[in-house]
């Protein structure tokens, strides 16, 4: 094998100082493992099924381990992906209003298998309520694997946005069309000037929860970095103080603290990974103390249109039902 600056001058990639991968031709990686858990709790947390019976409801992701990739060589996607995958559930019986929990467990999901035939294994605690169990083996499998469905298509879709890069052949008929385009916008507009980028759609949001706790545990819970890895269950990097950073669920969540008055509010650029590449949400989460109870109101500017129920997803079930099952447990131990 040739050293490297030695090779047949027609490898092109040596040549350019920018290194482009041209036409495809070189084998090159994208690490989709962090990605991919944010994606499968996004998918499976918060899954429902209900019959005349009773209700059930995937409530937690308890253990979710494994790796994925995707690939590109010669103008085509590679994908590898093998996850262990365990899910928490709760439910109850209509009739008699009783409460039981169960687990989910997902040993194999990989290429190796089609979604279909993926293994999905449900239990319960002993005791009643085999009639949620068999809610959960029969219809919440289904569901389950449907989720796994959506995961694996944005896999394929979402995640692999720019790596395969125009051919020159695409790049210049891309080109002629853009051309053409602003030439249209200019003879409709005249002189006057034509906007750069894309507008992306967005929306606002408000949404208020009611928590069992004073307004400075509450407020702690958001600028702690031990509390919020608790409530999250997973790592964070937190710089509770203006302008700093902050990270949370693998990853997954980004963003900066705009402003931050103690035990009242605070305001932050917020993003999920898979929104469009810088862009950012304002959320602001003002604190209202009342007897015994402390308010939190959610108000969210910026959110992509497309990303709306997404974003409520998050805020109810991983953020607002994570935080009372952390109250509850904190007042168990206390």
């Amino acid at each position: 094998m040739a050293k490297w600056g030695q090779g047949d001058p027609r490898w092109i990639v040596e040549e350019r100082e920018d290194g482009t991968n041209v036409n495809n031709w070189h084998w090159t990686e994208r690490d989709a493992t962090s990605w991919s858990k944010g994606k499968l709790r996004e998918f499976l947390v918060g899954i429902v099924v209900e019959n005349e019976a009773g209700r059930c409801q995937i409530s937690e992701m308890k253990q979710v381990e494994g790796e994925a990739s995707c690939s590109s060589r010669k103008g085509k996607l590679i994908f590898f992906y093998e996850w262990n995958i365990k899910l928490g559930w709760k439910g109850i019986i209509k009739e008699s209003g009783a409460k039981h929990k169960g687990l989910i467990e997902i040993p194999n999901l990989s290429e190796e298998n089609e979604v279909e035939d993926t293994e999905v294994n449900v239990s319960k605690k002993k005791g009643d309520g085999d009639v949620l169990k068999e809610l959960m083996r029969t219809a919440g499998t289904a569901q389950v694997r449907e989720a796994l469905g959506g995961y694996l298509k944005a896999l394929k879709t979402e995640f692999t946005v720019g790596m395969i890069l125009p051919t020159k052949a695409t790049a210049t008929q891309e080109l002629t069309i853009k051309r053409k385009l602003s030439e249209n916008t200019l003879q409709i507009q005249g002189s006057s000037p034509v906007p750069l980028g894309v507008r992306i759609p967005t929306v606002a949001l408000h949404m208020t929860e009611m928590f069992d706790t004073a307004v400075e545990q509450l407020y702690s819970i958001f600028t702690v970095k031990d509390l919020v890895q608790k409530f999250s269950k997973s790592p964070a990097i937190l710089e509770a103080e203006k302008g700093g950073k902050f990270q949370m669920f693998d990853g997954n969540i980004t963003g900066e603290y705009v402003e931050l008055l103690t035990n009242k509010k605070i305001i932050m650029k917020w993003r999920c990974t898979n929104w469009p590449e810088e862009h950012y949400a304002t959320v602001a989460l003002n604190f209202v103390p009342t007897p015994g109870q402390t308010e939190l109101q959610l108000d969210c500017k910026g959110v992509p249109a497309c990303k709306e129920e997404n974003m409520k997803f998050c805020w109810k079930q991983q953020h607002f039902e994570e935080i009372k099952g952390l109250l509850q447990l904190t007042t168990l131990n206390g």
